[in-house]
């Protein structure tokens, strides 16, 4: 058995009671060096939680705390008081690098419980959310609690630990983006966020990518499944430089349009994004012009990269441009990194037609464009000072 790893994870108890959980305290209770604590995939009353909170209180060397999964059949009332009984055990500890709330349907009324555990333990480095429903409320909460932490980081001369946060399928919309994009510029730390499905349309993607150009530290930033249009990718053509360690980029099923999708690639052929290994842009009504943009891009700046999805886009499987993506993934010696394309849309005459068009007008668009990144950015950020 792990001196460090406390584990009942997947094993689908019912556990209500203080009881019902002695055994499992019996042991963490003898495990002097515990770090990890893992329930996931179980399920547990306010009495079973309390009972195990406080034996976690007493392990001062704890650094990652598993809890997704922990709340199947409970109901809504509960779930706070179990969360007030973690976040007190969990926020003194200065060792705690990662905790995991995922997949517990608690809404915003559990961000509530988590703000003193937030705004006290400011040593955590990575914020797991994924699933819990928190609406635009909860992550107006959430965004609250991360600027309380900051201005108290401030006063006492200490930079943010935190690095990672993932918030997907939450319902965040526009309504709570720009405070979170406010409270991730404030902190400036961090390296990986992830909010896909949260129904952000393009103002509120806007704010994201004013808020994340204050983190130039950022790797991997996951927005799938949220709407763009070209505005949005307006944006994130003028954030895109900042970010020089970025290695993954998901704006798969993101409604980029062809012309934004255009404007992702005018951005990153600026070469400032050169450790790219991942790019999603997935069901993105991308025709062949955009493709070929991407694939000049890819040849000349790109050579790290090692996966692309363009699945669902308008451009023929056999077409010139799908053949330029391989080409230029192959001058880097990375033949196998087009993802499948079993769901390509063949584009229609009118869709020709327009392409043409663009193609035409590029010159002076393209002029136009720049600019309005320019301007775009200078707005934002301005909105954006902390």
């Amino acid at each position: 058995m792990s001196k460090t790893t406390f584990t009942i994870e997947g094993r689908g108890l019912k556990l209500d009671s203080a009881a019902d959980v002695q055994e499992f305290i019996a042991t963490i209770e003898g495990m002097d060096e515990l770090e990890n604590v893992i329930l996931s995939g179980n399920t547990f009353g306010v009495e079973a939680c309390r009972a195990l909170a406080a034996a976690l209180a007493k392990k001062p060397l704890l650094k990652l705390a598993q809890f997704s999964d922990i709340f199947t059949g409970r109901l809504r009332s509960e779930i706070p008081d179990c969360l007030v009984a973690f976040g007190d055990a969990l926020k003194d500890k200065k060792h705690l690098v990662e905790l995991n709330l995922s997949d517990n349907a608690f809404g915003a009324a559990g961000v509530h419980p988590l703000v003193e555990f937030l705004t006290t333990n400011r040593n955590l480095q990575i914020l797991k959310l994924n699933n819990n429903g928190l609406g635009v409320t909860g992550g107006k909460v959430l965004a609250e609690a991360l600027m309380t932490a900051h201005h108290k980081n401030v006063a006492e001369g200490k930079k943010s630990s935190l690095r990672v946060v993932i918030a997907g399928r939450n319902r965040l919309e526009n309504g709570s983006s720009p405070d979170l994009a406010k409270a991730f510029a404030a902190h400036g730390t961090l390296t990986h966020v992830a909010m896909p499905q949260n129904g952000i349309r393009m103002e509120g993607i806007e704010a994201l990518a004013a808020g994340l150009t204050k983190c130039p530290g950022l790797e991997i930033l996951d927005l799938q499944d949220n709407t763009f249009t070209k505005r949005g990718c307006r944006a994130f053509a003028a954030a895109l430089p900042a970010w020089k360690e970025l290695r993954r980029l998901n704006f798969g099923e993101c409604l980029l349009s062809n012309r934004g999708a255009i404007l992702l690639s005018h951005a990153l052929a600026q070469g400032h994004n050169p450790k790219l290994e991942s790019i999603d842009f997935t069901y993105a009504e991308m025709r062949e012009n955009a493709v070929l943009e991407l694939a000049s891009v890819i040849s000349a700046h790109l050579s790290n990269l090692t996966k692309l999805e363009l699945n669902g886009n308008q451009v023929e499987e056999d077409s010139a441009a799908i053949d330029a993506i391989r080409d230029a993934l192959s001058r880097h010696g990375h033949e196998d990194a087009l993802g499948d394309l079993d769901d390509m849309e063949e584009p229609d005459s009118g869709e020709e037609e327009e392409e043409e068009e663009e193609k035409e007008e590029e010159g002076e668009e393209e002029k136009e464009e720049g600019k309005k990144v320019d301007d775009e950015l200078a707005r934002l950020a301005a909105k954006l000072e902390v």
